[in-house]
């Protein structure tokens, strides 16, 4: 039996519908109070749902009966200083659980981490998987639950247990609507007037379902795979998207100190009203950093070919249009 937690996430439910397009029976775990997504449904047939909370042992005990592969992709993504503590808590532990069963009951495992636990490179060069988040307070507090989610995978793997971990970079696809990666896509077809400096990597999200696949049916294990398909500067996306819904693209680079301006601005403003901050320090900071990734690792492992970043952009934008 194949387990795929957060099956009810934009990583989650894209891989389910893969595995369930294969005709394959799958277990898939949500919260209570989740919603079976909707590009689900068709295959109700094969898919046995348990609800499940990823710090309750018992509950995952349970959901592991039978289990011989697992994708762990539920997380916990959030950027409000109050998340700090209970993100961290949650997103560590909850991956500490899954890979304290996976080694009782030898079940191989395939763990969703994040560009966000890579370190940086010098200017010039590519990110590779031998990069490592520095923690420092500049970090965001997602970046460090991923790291040190990924820590628990190792601590499994140094163990015993057969596991692979991955790496997407900025994961986008039809599915999204307008979180996540989808806000890029709502904000400038609302009418976006600045561009950034900085760049980064994007990812059709059912290739990082095809990777998760292609690893978990190898025999590759302790290793770890970036899962980017093309690095595109800001300024570049930006202008694609607004091309394809046919709005004035952004013409005014905004400077640092214009980025450093509008997060402390931002973050004023969430505190008077107690919304969520439309602009946070780390985003503001890396808008104006190029951070490009190495793809050659995972292309060399499974031979992939990846899905062509400009026609996934048509894709979302024509998906939000309808």
């Amino acid at each position: 039996m194949i387990l795929v937690t957060g099956a009810t996430g934009f990583v989650g439910s894209v891989l389910a519908r893969r595995l369930a397009e294969q005709n394959t029976a799958i277990r898939c775990l949500k919260r209570q109070t989740s919603t079976v997504p909707e590009i689900l449904l068709p295959y109700s047939h094969l898919i046995d749902w348990r609800e499940a909370d990823m710090l309750d042992s018992s509950m995952l005990e349970e959901a592991f009966e039978g289990v011989t592969q697992v994708y762990h992709c539920a997380a916990w993504v959030s950027f409000k200083e109050a998340d700090k503590e209970p993100m961290i808590n949650t997103n560590v532990r909850g991956t500490a659980n899954v890979v304290n069963l996976c080694l009782e009951n030898d079940i191989r495992l395939v763990h969703v981490s994040s560009i966000a636990a890579l370190g940086q490179a010098k200017p010039g060069e590519l990110i590779t998987e031998k990069h490592y988040l520095e923690e420092t307070p500049a970090n965001n507090n997602y970046a460090v639950s991923k790291l040190e989610s990924e820590m628990e995978v190792w601590r499994g793997i140094a163990e015993g247990m057969q596991g692979v971990i991955v790496n997407p970079s900025v994961i986008i696809g039809p599915e999204v609507g307008t979180d996540g990666s989808g806000k890029i896509f709502d904000t400038v077809r609302r009418g976006l007037k600045y561009y950034t400096r900085g760049s980064c990597g994007l990812v059709y999200v059912d290739d990082v379902a095809r990777c998760m696949i292609a690893l978990m049916n190898s025999n590759i294990t302790a290793e770890r795979y970036i899962v980017n398909a093309e690095n595109w500067k800001f300024k570049d996306l930006t202008e694609n998207i607004a091309q394809c819904f046919g709005v004035k693209p952004p013409a005014t680079e905004a400077k640092p100190w214009m980025l450093e301006f509008a997060w402390r601005g931002a973050s004023l403003w969430a505190v008077l009203t107690g919304s969520d901050p439309s602009l946070d320090k780390i985003a503001a900071q890396a808008a104006s950093v190029e951070q490009n990734y190495d793809n050659s690792k995972i292309k060399k492992a499974i031979n992939i070919t990846f899905k062509p970043i400009a026609q996934t952009i048509k894709e979302v934008c024509s998906a939000l249009k309808n």
